[in-house]
């Protein structure tokens, strides 16, 4: 991990099309302005890890009893 010292109105740039800014520093929060193509994607991390946990359990396999599925619908044809 890089780690960078920065002042309030300066910033860092990523690649060719990012640019981060410090906007504020004030009571141990920092805000920044991020500058970026609206075809990225830029999230918190907090609301990034939810959304990777959240796909996670979609793709997980709830362990359905097949059988007992299969028996409901042979009883729910006659």
């Amino acid at each position: 991990m890089l780690v960078l010292t920065r002042k309030t109105g300066e910033g860092i740039v990523i690649g060719d099309d990012i640019t981060v800014k410090i906007i504020e520093s004030k009571g141990g929060n920092i805000r920044l302005g991020i500058d970026a193509p609206k075809n990225k994607k830029i999230y918190r991390q907090e609301v990034y890890d939810r959304i990777s946990q959240e796909n996670v359990e979609a793709t997980q396999w709830n362990s359905i009893d097949l059988d007992s599925i299969s028996n409901s619908l042979k009883t729910r044809k006659k």
